[in-house]
């Protein structure tokens, strides 16, 4: 990376690969430093010396562990000094079928990982320096949170509450801290792969926009909501899906 420091940091979770590591890209493209978390140390190393070990440190552990969120966010602060930015991209879906059929047990662990653990990073980042100094934070939400998501219906209600906890976060938060969340459609990540494997062309074609997305669109509306560029938007969820919702109620 050449490019001249920012002088802000950012904290980015599950950020070793997919969209989390293509938003590292963008915002350290900028100038940024930024700190990556996720939940397997080898990854997180790996993407550390892809990215550039002098501007990118990593914390490993599990994002609904408090004690991992502690650790992530005060190391972040004796490494750079400062936490600006927040994304909370850490998430899981881990089961595929029916509510009807749902394991509650399973909802349970997805709020737990995909919305508790934001809420949590959040206090934290707001407590060490955000609070004092102000800052933005970028909640990555899903399409599956605005509308119905067959078959991965908790994923879909863990998103929609992520979307809540902007408005909520937003609303407290203010003026000192923006808020805003991106809604994704699907982007091509190892995550999201059961989706469009081995059928991509197919997949594709529900999309105006003629493909499905990649990190990089991800990164580079995340970088938009960390700038001063949005400095007057909070609270809001920003769509972003090739087009697909264009196609809603379209026989």
């Amino acid at each position: 990376m050449t490019a001249e420091l920012s002088g802000k940091v950012a904290l980015i979770t599950g950020a070793s690969r997919g969209i989390g590591y293509g938003i590292a890209e963008a915002l350290l493209a900028r100038g940024d430093r930024v700190c990556i978390t996720g939940r397997g140390e080898d990854a997180l190393k790996e993407a550390v010396e892809t990215l550039g070990s002098d501007r990118v440190i990593y914390v490993a552990g599990k994002a609904h562990d408090e004690a991992h969120q502690a650790a992530a966010v005060e190391r972040t602060m004796e490494a750079f000094g400062r936490v600006d930015f927040l994304i909370n991209n850490a998430g899981t879906n881990p089961v595929f079928g029916p509510m009807a059929e749902l394991d509650l047990n399973v909802a349970r662990k997805v709020f737990e990982t995909n919305v508790v653990s934001a809420l949590g990073f959040a206090q934290q980042t707001w407590k060490a320096w955000q609070k004092d100094n102000g800052g933005a934070i970028v909640n990555i939400a899903s399409v599956a949170g605005v509308s119905a998501s067959p078959f991965i219906g908790a994923y879909g209600m863990s998103k929609a509450a992520m979307v809540n906890l902007t408005f909520q976060l937003a609303h407290e938060f203010a003026p000192t801290v923006r808020v805003n969340s991106i809604a994704p459609a699907v982007v091509k990540t190892k995550f999201a792969q059961a989706l469009y494997e081995g059928r991509e062309a197919e997949a594709a074609a529900a999309y105006p926009m003629a493909r499905l997305g990649v990190p990089e669109d991800i990164g580079g509306a995340a970088a938009f909501l960390t700038s001063e560029q949005s400095d007057w938007i909070t609270g809001q969820t920003l769509v972003v899906d090739g087009g697909m919702s264009l196609n809603a109620g379209v026989a």
